[in-house]
């Protein structure tokens, strides 16, 4: 019967392709290693590794046991968290993620609010793309994130909550030259534009109306997961910064930016939610803080 040393052991080996390496990780010699999976594939009557000059990758059969292993590791180490959880009733630290969007306009807020709340609790705030924060959510490096979810598919082991939709537009400096009148997004192109980091699809969007070719995506002026540093760089600069309204407003408040009228540019929102592993317990002080984050944005 399989168990889940084994289990961790396929995935240690599904991840690195490389039989030393994955010893390594599960700090095993490299010889007790490779009897753990032949053991695992005797057990299950599968070939579950293909090992062919000198790489090796899983076969179908593999494949199929380790995504099941994925999910059956992840609730293995729920339970064993929630135990700790219900044991102490409390937590001494909270990691989570945010967004660029985010950031800039609600974790401010929640963090003073967490802080005041549970002054004792570490806090870890790792800012970063949606598709960074989701790879540390898997990894349970952090424990739940807000950012836009527009692009992460249908996943069973998570838990999506929408929590707002910003709505985004193009903004330069006051005494930009495309400040007044209306004008067409190549237009504002030349000047170059700044962003945060957009993915591929977004990026043969903006090359549709540039009339280029989605084999050559159009490579930005700056690509950037810092928010206040692309609005300094707006207003500094004749650089053109695509942002949320809620993001610019402070600069708009401030006679600093102003949104460009274009004609052709198409509405762009992004989807902020609250993304955590299904079927979790939370911490309090994990609880505490989506409730700030819901609270924030009523």
């Amino acid at each position: 019967m399989m168990n889940l040393n084994q289990l961790e052991h396929l995935l240690a080996l599904d991840d690195t392709r490389h039989f030393a390496k994955a010893a390594d990780k599960v700090h095993l010699s490299q010889p007790a290693f490779s009897r753990s999976i032949q053991a695992l594939e005797r057990q299950t009557n599968l070939i579950l590794f293909e090992r062919k000059s000198g790489e090796i990758r899983p076969t179908p059969a593999g494949q199929f046991l380790i995504d099941r292993a994925r999910q059956l590791i992840l609730e293995a180490r729920a339970v064993q968290r929630d135990i700790h959880l219900y044991q102490r009733g409390e937590v001494g630290e909270l990691a989570f993620g945010v967004g660029p969007f985010p950031c800039a306009t609600l974790a401010r807020s929640v963090i003073e609010n967490i802080r005041n709340a549970y002054p004792k609790v570490a806090l870890q705030t790792e800012i970063a793309s949606p598709a960074e924060l989701l790879a540390m959510l898997v990894r349970e490096e952090i424990e739940f994130f807000v950012a836009d979810t527009g692009d992460i598919g249908t996943v069973p082991f998570l838990q999506i909550e929408p929590l707002m939709r910003q709505y985004g537009h193009l903004y330069a400096r006051c005494g930009h030259p495309l400040a007044k009148g209306t004008h067409t997004f190549e237009q504002a192109w030349e000047y170059g534009i700044a962003s945060v980091k957009l993915p591929d699809p977004l990026k043969a969007g903006l090359g549709q109306l540039l009339q280029q070719s989605n084999r050559n995506l159009p490579q930005l002026a700056l690509e950037c997961d810092d928010v206040n540093l692309l609005h300094q760089l707006a207003v500094n600069t004749n650089t053109v910064v695509a942002s949320t309204d809620l993001a610019a407003k402070p600069w708009i408040d401030k006679q600093q930016l102003v949104m460009l009228d274009i004609i052709d540019f198409p509405k762009l929102f992004s989807n902020i939610s609250i993304v955590s592993l299904g079927n979790r317990v939370r911490s309090p002080v994990a609880s505490y803080a989506t409730a700030q984050f819901k609270q924030a944005v009523i």
